[in-house]
């Protein structure tokens, strides 16, 4: 007779953050990854995770192994998908995978050993399924942007119109006209002004602080997590 392999579960990440390079229109969305040190695909990258610890729940295994990995505390946790197509790993694990958002001020101040920062746009090719697995959390914050308040989880408590507005362009891949943004974020009842400037070479831009009565994104009767800021 022959014995089916147990089926063992792994919890994984896809961690998204912002990165503005010199002389670039406007930031990039990165990602973390992690080179892998041992069989299957020693040497690839491959999205940091590890284990589901039986004393924890999926949550507390996927904010520590992205604590252990990659040093990063989200601001923002959720469970995306579970991965368990036959094939995927040499013995049959199912990934359960969460996407997380970092600001980009704690994600540039993170120095890891045998981790490292990827345009999330042009990958090369990680171990197992995981550029699908990208691919579908890019796809999921592309539609998530467009009903909720998710994009302000890549930013600093106090931001202009134009921080919000790039970080738009940068998830949605295209640029958005100025006046028209303004317009439609001012009457989302997602903002409160402060009396806070940014100046500089331009003309002074008003801060803005998130309305913390409103949710990132709603996740109905689930329980929220700790990592919302």
């Amino acid at each position: 007779m022959t014995r089916t392999p147990p089926i063992t579960v792994a919890v994984s990440t896809v961690i998204f953050s912002l990165r503005r390079e010199p002389g670039a229109e406007g930031p990039r969305i990165m990602l973390p990854l992690v080179r892998r040190t041992r069989d299957p695909h020693e040497g690839q990258w491959a999205l940091p995770g590890g284990w589901l610890d039986p004393a924890e729940n999926l949550e507390e295994t996927a904010s520590r192994t992205l604590a252990e990995t990659t040093g990063l505390a989200p601001s923002y946790l959720e469970q995306l998908y579970a991965f368990g197509d036959v094939g995927r790993s040499p013995s049959r694990v199912v990934s359960i995978v969460y996407w997380a958002l970092v600001r980009e001020d704690v994600s540039l101040a993170t120095q890891q050993h045998n981790v490292a920062w990827f345009d999330a746009t042009a990958l090369p090719e990680l171990a197992f399924d995981h550029n699908h697995i990208v691919d579908y959390a890019l796809w999921r914050l592309r539609n998530k942007v467009g009903y909720s308040r998710i994009a302000h989880g890549f930013l600093p408590d106090l931001f202009s119109l134009a921080d919000l507005r790039e970080v738009y362009e940068a998830i949605l891949g295209r640029r958005l006209d100025p006046a028209n943004f303004r317009r439609q974020v001012e009457n989302s009842a997602t903002l409160i002004p402060t009396d806070e400037f940014r100046t500089g070479n331009h003309r002074p831009a008003r801060l803005y602080r998130y309305n913390h009565d409103v949710e990132l994104a709603d996740r109905g009767p689930l329980p929220h997590g700790k990592t919302r800021p």
